[in-house]
């Protein structure tokens, strides 16, 4: 197994008991090769969610005192998601550490998000276990905390824009929302759509993507910065 020093001083976190991250970093496959005795990180996994979801669900309540259950639910989904926990393990470079089996290896598993999603968890698991939930949470508020500011300023990991828009106005009264074609850029295998936002008739936001619907839901993201309670 590749040292994994360089690991722990990306995570902010020195373990005690390291064979706490080995078994994180061990995934099914390469245990059921070697056979008993090699433990895999699937019930470090199960833990990791749990207070993953938790330290995450608590940061929020603190950050936003003034939102109902139904939209902090919303948003911590965003950031408790397997594109997210993906991210920050290609970051720390997680894939290079993983004990796979030959096929997982063969077939990409370094690389594949939900493996990677999945021993960030793992990781999250052994943290809580080796340090307490103190640690853990420390290792997972700095490890995510771009993406927690970037939730505060409304910019999302994954997130239907479009959708979470529609209810922000809606809640103040607004119905008239439409997205209208505003320019096409670029030859046909490579264009760039731009897309208004169009609220009340009047344009509001413009968005760009390589498709109508990214276009789209790139105005609404834009719209979604603005502080609608003065509206």
């Amino acid at each position: 197994m590749k040292d994994n020093t360089k690991l722990q001083q990306d995570l902010g976190y020195c373990f005690r008991q390291p064979e706490l991250l080995e078994t994180a970093l061990t995934h099914s496959s390469y245990s059921k090769e070697k056979g008993t005795g090699v433990r895999c990180n699937e019930r470090l996994e199960f833990l990791g969610d749990a207070f993953f979801d938790a330290i995450i669900g608590e940061e929020l309540f603190r950050m936003f005192p003034d939102k109902e259950e139904g939209w902090l639910s919303r948003i911590r989904s965003t950031i408790v998601c397997e594109k997210s926990l993906a991210q920050q393990a290609r970051r720390l470079e997680i894939g290079s550490y993983l004990q796979l089996g030959h096929g997982e290896e063969k077939s990409g598993g370094r690389r594949r998000e939900s493996i990677l999603a999945d021993a960030m968890e793992a990781v999250i698991g052994a943290i809580y276990l080796d340090g307490g939930y103190g640690a853990a949470q420390r290792a997972v508020l700095d490890l995510f905390r771009g993406v927690i500011d970037d939730t505060k300023r409304g910019i999302f990991v994954v997130y239907d824009y479009k959708t979470h828009l529609q209810e922000v106005l809606q809640a103040h009264g607004i119905t008239d929302i439409r997205y209208r074609l505003i320019a096409e850029q670029g030859p046909d295998h490579d264009k760039t759509f731009s897309v208004g936002l169009y609220i009340d008739g009047t344009l509001h936001t413009e968005g760009k993507g390589k498709s109508k619907k990214q276009a789209e839901q790139a105005a609404a993201m834009k719209a979604l910065k603005e502080d609608w309670n003065e509206f």
